[in-house]
């Protein structure tokens, strides 16, 4: 009868388990984002959340990752950190938004799954570097479909050869790596989190 009990109750409890871990990671991608405002490296702000991101997305499947990715691109909306391309084309900039970052949580999510069976550390590594080129190429992609005349002035402004080189080293590049050093930085770190909360999970 005590085997039947546990049987049942464990499903609910691993649920419930799950929805606290993610409203916890969806509180701190909200935190982390809007500190990051503050955290400037060329036009824009510096992307903090990419950890918590991969961490949910290690925790819970990419799933989790990809909504705590739609929770950052909301943020990144709401605050105004993507206002320079809204004021050109808005439907362009919110599409571009959101997806570079579900798309960012989705990819770091199955490149851990499908690394972590061999090893969790290099799991941790292959996602930390997934994120960042993932939101960063997104974001490329979308300034060349629906913001490269705009971005062509930009880098006539601010003394840029062409718009692909503003775009590569003027926007994008320096929060690139410094997101992706951050990243590998806490690899280990996201593997005792994973670990701890998994075997916590289990008991």
């Amino acid at each position: 009868m005590n085997g039947q009990t546990k049987a049942m109750t464990a499903p609910k409890e691993n649920h419930v388990s799950t929805i606290v871990g993610l409203g916890v990671l969806t509180a701190i991608v909200i935190i982390l984002q809007a500190l990051a405002l503050n955290i400037r490296f060329g036009v824009f702000s510096i992307t903090l959340v990419l950890v918590p991101i991969i961490v949910g997305a290690a925790l819970y499947s990419y799933k989790a990752g990809a909504w705590l990715g739609l929770v950052f691109g909301t943020i990144v909306l709401l605050t105004g950190d993507a206002a320079p391309f809204l004021a050109v084309n808005a439907p362009g900039t919110v599409f571009t938004v959101l997806a570079k970052g579900i798309l960012a949580g989705l990819v770091a999510g199955l490149v851990y799954t499908a690394a972590a069976k061999k090893n969790a550390l290099l799991a941790a590594v292959l996602a930390g570097i997934a994120a960042p080129v993932t939101n960063t190429g997104i974001f490329l992609i979308g300034c060349r479909l629906f913001f490269y005349g705009t971005i062509q002035e930009w880098a006539t402004n601010a003394g840029f050869e062409n718009a692909t080189a503003y775009m590569f080293l003027g926007l994008a590049g320096v929060n690139f790596l410094v997101e992706l050093i951050i990243n590998l930085a806490l690899a280990a770190a996201v593997v005792q989190i994973v670990r701890v909360v998994k075997k916590n999970t289990a008991k």
